[in-house]
């Protein structure tokens, strides 16, 4: 028994040194770099106040009075980017009815857990958390399907947009073009753009809204180019055609990692299924194995460590094996 728990606290320490190297180092390496920024921002402007000398650029807010309605206001934010995402995701549904949806599903799982005799009360948690996040992680899945597909077409629709203004026409005549030629949910989006510049509203604030819409990096990119060429007159057709360009190159560079690194992601796959499809074969093999995980005080302790263990091996390896281009 002295064994295994050894055994599972070199395990536990040496899981949270990875995850430690994989989400923190990153983080603290982009805080040092925006730090040494800031130092030589003040370096340059001669700052050397007491404030600055405390906090520098960066402020910091102090909660009121009434704290309590300030975390009230922020967690409703919480529902509002929820609805954003389901915007995103180009569905119907109401952020409050799709997390009371997962507050009921995660009460029923709680309560149904209890009436197959499984009393441990972190055991039923987990699980009742876990079911009660589906309906977020099938959104979730959603909107990245979704943002996938537009990254894919918007390369065409930038050289429908650039022929567009070639032959002399508008703005407004090119997003038209590109709302009426191109592939959802390419069109869908800008024909929503077209539609708000019917209804009277600016060119610029259409395209702000579309940024919010589908929140990709080189589509603000061309937002801003479009932006920057009502304001300024100046030729943006060229910087268009390299966006295009780089693009379609990142897309391609994406495709070549995911083939080279598709048999280590099929590895990590299966390690991670694998306690999962051995508790299933115990389950049908020996029955009593498993009902030792959850029928009895240490069996429980032992099944929750590893459920977190899992989790927490399942997050690492997908910040490892998904690599931002």
């Amino acid at each position: 028994m002295g064994f295994f728990f050894v055994a599972g606290v070199i395990f536990t320490v040496a899981l949270w040194i990875v995850a430690h190297y994989a989400y923190r180092v990153p983080e603290q390496q982009a805080e040092g770099a925006l730090a040494t920024r800031m130092r030589e921002l003040r370096a340059r402007t001669g700052t050397r106040t007491a404030g600055a000398a405390r906090g520098g650029l960066l402020r910091s807010e102090q909660k009121g009075t009434f704290a309590i309605f300030t975390d009230f206001v922020e967690w409703v934010g919480v529902l509002r980017r929820l609805q954003e995402t389901i915007d995103q995701a180009n569905l119907k549904y109401r952020a409050v009815d799709v997390f009371v949806v997962c507050v009921l599903i995660a009460l029923a799982v709680y309560v149904l857990f209890g009436l197959f005799g499984i009393d441990a009360f972190a055991l039923r948690l987990i699980f009742a958390a876990g079911a009660g996040l589906i309906p977020m992680f099938l959104i979730s899945r959603a909107r990245q399907k979704r943002l996938e597909k537009f990254e894919e077409l918007f390369p065409d629709a930038i050289d429908l947009f650039n022929r567009s203004m070639k032959a002399g026409h508008t703005i407004h005549s090119g997003l038209d073009t590109i709302g009426a030629e191109s592939l959802d949910p390419v069109k869908m989006e800008f024909r929503k753009v077209v539609e708000e510049l019917g209804l009277g509203s600016q060119v610029d604030q259409a395209l702000m809204n579309l940024g919010k819409r589908v929140p990709m990096i080189d589509l603000k990119f061309f937002i801003t180019g479009l932006i920057l060429q009502r304001q300024t007159g100046a030729n943006m057709v060229e910087v268009l055609e390299g966006l295009s360009v780089l693009v379609r190159e990142r897309l391609n560079m994406a495709a070549k990692m995911k083939a080279h690194t598709a048999q280590q992601r099929m590895s990590a796959g299966l390690l991670c299924a694998l306690p999962i499809v051995v508790g299933i074969g115990f389950w049908i093999v020996k029955p009593e194995y498993i009902q030792l995980l959850y029928s009895d005080e240490t069996g429980s302790k032992f099944l929750t460590y590893a459920i977190v263990s899992e989790l927490t091996g399942i997050l690492v390896i997908r910040k490892l094996a998904n690599p931002k281009f």
